[in-house]
């Protein structure tokens, strides 16, 4: 599934994105070698980074 339709972002590079550290939208746009256009994907994004970041919290627990 596509987080960002104007630069083609899926699902799945946002999360390898996140895995590999990111955590803000502009760094996933970093990662991908590209800039937020409608920024839409936004609060997609930032909504994928805070459910990453409550998992980790829930695993070290």
């Amino acid at each position: 599934m596509y987080i960002c339709n104007c630069n083609g972002i899926r699902e799945r590079e946002v999360r390898i994105a996140i895995e590999q550290g990111a955590t803000r939208p502009r760094e996933i746009f970093a990662k991908s070698q590209c800039a937020p256009q409608c920024a839409k994907c936004v609060c997609d994004m930032r909504r994928m980074i805070q459910d990453s970041q409550e998992a980790l919290r829930f695993a070290a627990q």
